[in-house]
């Protein structure tokens, strides 16, 4: 199926690159971005992800053109705001890029206290280095979570984030990946078992909708809901509920009382800007395909 809706910005991006797609790509952010729960086969505890995935998208258009893409993903799982619009920003901002995925706060979110026009601002003054720096910006909004019990009790902050993020990428003519009116998304299916991050099948989506926020060529099937599917007996649906909470809850609770990370120790697995190998990334998604 042709995705004839029309792509937000291609214009703007084909004026600004006289014709050509980017040639430095930089993601920022957090487990979202790092790709956590799209495992990558070549390495244990590693993740491909929707960033990596938009990277291959860019890269074969621009060999179609002759030309070639460099790559660097800085994300961190656990991570905050706080350093992706500091740490990770600097780093980035070295590397002269002409394209920068930002999507951080979500961590910041989950916490019991967090001033939500601080982030905006925060993320504000981020964009605002970036585009002086001659960077197109991609941002994304969060996920609607009303498909779940304990997520949607932050939905009046999230909300309020999304209406920020929206203004902020109005006045500076910034990308928006928009999660939220993404209905696929709500879908179980889309998540890992951990339910907080997104299946390999969830990535694949974001990707294809990234791409096409960007201009890129792309199909609808990013739109497309999965078959319909039983509902579980209710005996089956308590036992697994169980069974999240006490592998994944309940350490996400004791991080939290510890002040602890995810993300702490661990290091960027992409930190600096090289070129996609095409071969390996196409036999990676025929593996997958499979």
């Amino acid at each position: 199926m042709t995705n004839d809706l029309p792509a937000p910005g291609a214009q703007a991006s084909e004026q600004t690159h006289h014709g050509l797609l980017w040639h430095r790509y930089v993601a920022l952010g957090d487990s979202f971005t790092e790709g956590m729960s799209d495992h990558d086969p070549r390495e244990d505890d590693a993740y491909l992800g929707w960033a990596d995935r938009l990277a291959v998208d860019i890269a074969m258009q621009q060999e179609e053109r002759g030309a070639k893409l460099e790559y660097a993903n800085l994300a961190v799982r656990g991570r905050l705001l706080a350093d992706v619009i500091g740490p990770q920003l600097d780093a980035a901002l070295a590397m002269k890029p002409d394209l920068v995925s930002m999507v951080g706060g979500g961590n910041d979110i989950m916490r019991p206290s967090v001033n939500l026009d601080d982030l905006a601002a925060g993320i504000e003054d981020a964009v605002v280095r970036l585009k002086e720096a001659g960077s197109d910006v991609l941002l994304a909004t969060l996920v609607n979570p009303a498909a779940s019990k304990i997520m949607t009790r932050l939905r009046p902050r999230i909300t309020w984030h999304l209406a920020n993020l929206w203004g902020i990428a109005q006045r500076h003519d910034c990308y928006v990946l928009d999660l939220w009116s993404m209905p696929p998304l709500r879908d179980p299916r889309m998540w890992s078992v951990d339910r907080l991050h997104l299946s390999a099948e969830g990535h694949k989506r974001v990707a294809q909708q990234a791409a096409w926020t960007l201009g890129l060529p792309t199909t609808g099937e990013w739109l497309a809901h999965l078959p319909a599917q039983a509902a579980k007996p209710v005996r089956q649906r308590v036992a697994e509920d169980a069974e999240w909470a006490r592998q994944y809850l309940a350490p996400w609770v004791e991080r939290r009382i510890k002040g602890t990370s995810s993300g702490d120790g661990r290091l960027p697995k992409r930190p600096e800007l090289t070129p996609v190998d095409l071969p390996t990334a196409r036999s990676l998604m025929v593996d997958d395909e499979a």
